[in-house]
Formats: structure tokens, C-alpha cells, sequence
């Protein structure tokens, strides 16, 4: 696969898996109905093991802007190719999400509450407060990026990695700090999921929740950016 391409197939599953354990946990009907957090984070660690081993050979399996945006930062992926990446995951969001509705459209169907059909795409925050809902953002979104480049070789950077360690990075993240934004970390993983929100057609669904969106986006680009300034302290 080329670099591009490669991105794109990694993000779609991604998010298929990731945005598919959450519909599993919380939509009406499902095997897994009700399931909790606990499974939610491994479903996610697990989406991002299948993601990273998938196309790390071909892309580097960067798979999220937040981490695209940092090794640039770091000197460890050139500039002029973070439109491309970002482009693809982006799209890469998308598709995913458009799959989990297309697996999952039954239980939207059956699920009445229009919250819980939202939180299938994108994440809220438990308590709204916009200030400290960046801050988790910011937080969960540094631990990550930090991990990674503490453990990624500089030739090849997330493709290095074997993709369990990465996995496993996520799901610390997911149950120590998952608990007050649902830890997007990710911006392609929130916005591309939640424009399919928007645009699909999914029966008594809600607004897409825009006046939150900036957020995960926001919050995500600035934890990355400051774990790989400390980085390159740290290196110096």
C-alpha cells in the first residue's frame, strides 16, 4: 500500500473497531449491551493493535493527526507530508464509522435515546465544562504521544513499534484517565465520526454536538504537540 492509502485503511479500522465495541456496549439489543467501561477500553486497545500491525510497514501507522502533527514537531516525519496523512485519516474516520452504522443499523433502530446514538460516533464529556474538558484532552493526548516516541524508533517511527505496546498505552489511557471525555485523544477518530453523525440518515437521532467538537480537536493537536516539545528536551 502506498503511505496514503495505508493511513486510510488503518484509521478505517480503527475506528470500525473502536467505535464498533462502543455501539456493542451501548446500544439496545446487542450481545454486548451494557458491558461497561472495562470493555470498551480493551475494545479500543485492541482496534489500535489491529490498526498499528495492519499498516506500520507501509505508512508507519501514525493513524491519528494529534500523532502526525508531533513527529513533525519532533523532526521525525517531514512537514510537507501532514496534509496527505491527515487528509487520510480523516477520510479513513469517516468510513469506519459509516461501516459500524451499517453493522449496527438494527440497534439505532431499536435504541431510542438520541445521546446514546451520538456517543456511538464521537465522545461528550461526563460533565460539560469546557476549560477542564481540554485539560483531559490535553492530558490523556500527552500520555500517548510521550509513550510513542519514548518507544518508537526514529527510522520509521510508529512502524517501529510493535503494535502491542501501543495497544497497551491506549488502554491505560482509557481506564485511568477515560472517564471524564471519553478520551478522544484522536481528532480523526471524534471529527470524521462525528460529520457521519451528521450526515447519515439515522432515525430520531440529535444534533451532532458541534459546540464541542473544537474539543477533542483542539485538545488532542495541543497534548501532542507539548509531549513532543518535551521530547526533544528530554533528547537535547
Amino acid at each position: 500500500m502506498t503511505p496514503l492509502l495505508a493511513e486510510f485503511v488503518g484509521t478505517t479500522l480503527v475506528v470500525l473497531l473502536g467505535n464498533g465495541v462502543v455501539a456493542n456496549v451501548i446500544l439496545s439489543k446487542t450481545k454486548g449491551n451494557g458491558s461497561g467501561l472495562i470493555v470498551i477500553a480493551v475494545g479500543w486497545a485492541m482496534a489500535v493493535f489491529v490498526g498499528v500491525f495492519t499498516v506500520a510497514s507501509s505508512s508507519g501507522a501514525h493513524l491519528n493527526p494529534a500523532v502526525t502533527v508531533a513527529l513533525a514537531v519532533a523532526g521525525k516525519f517531514a512537514w510537507s507530508s501532514v496534509p496527505g496523512y491527515i487528509a487520510a485519516q480523516m477520510l479513513g474516520g469517516m468510513m469506519g464509522a459509516l461501516l459500524v452504522w451499517l453493522v449496527y443499523r438494527n440497534h439505532f433502530e431499536q435504541t431510542s435515546d438520541s445521546d446514546t446514538k451520538l456517543a456511538v460516533f464521537c465522545t461528550g464529556p461526563a460533565i460539560r465544562s469546557i476549560g477542564a474538558n481540554l485539560i483531559s484532552e490535553i492530558v490523556g493526548t500527552f500520555v500517548l504521544v510521550f509513550g510513542v516516541l519514548s518507544i518508537a524508533s526514529p527510522k520509521f517511527g510508529l512502524g517501529a513499534l510493535d503494535a502491542l505496546p501501543v495497544a497497551l498505552l491506549v488502554m491505560s489511557i482509557g481506564v485511568s484517565l477515560g472517564g471524564t471525555t471519553g478520551y478522544a485523544i484522536n481528532p480523526a477518530r471524534d471529527l470524521g465520526p462525528r460529520l457521519m453523525h451528521a450526515l447519515l440518515p439515522i432515525p430520531g437521532k440529535r444534533d451532532s454536538d458541534w459546540g464541542y467538537a473544537f474539543v477533542p480537536i483542539l485538545g488532542s493537536l495541543t497534548g501532542g504537540v507539548l509531549a513532543a516539545l518535551l521530547y526533544d528536551l528530554s533528547c537535547a
